[in-house]
């Protein structure tokens, strides 16, 4: 696995926004799994740098624009 990425870029998943596609799932297995319904389940730690252009690849093909990539991390529930 790749050292974590300088900027901490991570993965994050808007809820609201997602239906399930799963595409993200199916670009990025490393970081992704799905729940019993097809939701994903993003990992919330820093992306290996060698990830960085898989997730930014994952993010421009998801159809609701639910997918992110930023150094930001999302407020927790």
């Amino acid at each position: 696995m790749s050292a974590p990425n300088p900027e901490g870029l991570r993965l994050q998943v808007d809820m609201i926004k997602c239906v399930g596609h799963a595409s993200c799932f199916e670009l990025l297995p490393e970081r992704v799994s799905l729940d019993e319904w097809g939701y994903p389940i993003i990992e919330t730690d820093p992306l290996p740098s060698g990830l960085v252009s898989h997730a930014r690849r994952a993010v421009a093909a998801c159809p609701t624009l639910a997918l992110r990539v930023d150094g930001k991390v999302a407020r927790k529930r």
